[in-house]
């Protein structure tokens, strides 16, 4: 298994990340403060920061025909559990920016995906590949 990563995201309300990532997303709250909250995202440390505003966002980007918000983290699941999880986010009326699909589809990188946005504006993208050997295929 690769490295977990670390990354620390800003929000606006601590109530709502908590909402989001701890209960539409079911990610397990680690240690947290009045100003953060750490979050297992799938394996890897999330940080919810607070600030007082979201920082300007540039455009987005055009990928496979869709507008793919920059800038956007996310991770890399397996497809039964990628399949679940958007599932779940439907049957829960989440609000996708790209809804689950399948892009590339019979090209190199094939790979299903979506994009949504947590409570504060930060875009996520998740996606899985049937063939995990084209992660990286050029």
């Amino acid at each position: 298994m690769p490295a977990p990563f670390h990354l620390a995201i800003p929000v606006t309300n601590l109530a709502d990340a908590e909402g989001f990532y701890g209960g539409l997303m079911k990610c397990e709250k680690g240690r947290s403060s009045e100003q953060w909250i750490d979050w297992n995202f799938f394996g890897h440390q999330l940080v919810t920061h607070l600030v007082a505003e979201m920082p300007k966002l540039p455009g987005p980007n055009d990928v496979d025909s869709k507008a793919v918000p920059v800038p956007h983290f996310g991770v890399v699941l397996n497809m039964a559990d990628w399949r679940a999880l958007a599932d779940n986010l439907i049957s829960s009326k989440q609000r996708f920016v790209i809804e689950p699909y399948i892009r590339f589809e019979g090209k190199v990188g094939e790979q299903g995906t979506f994009f949504l946005l947590d409570p504060a504006g930060n875009a996520l993208e998740f996606k899985a590949f049937a063939d995990e050997t084209q992660l990286f295929a050029k």
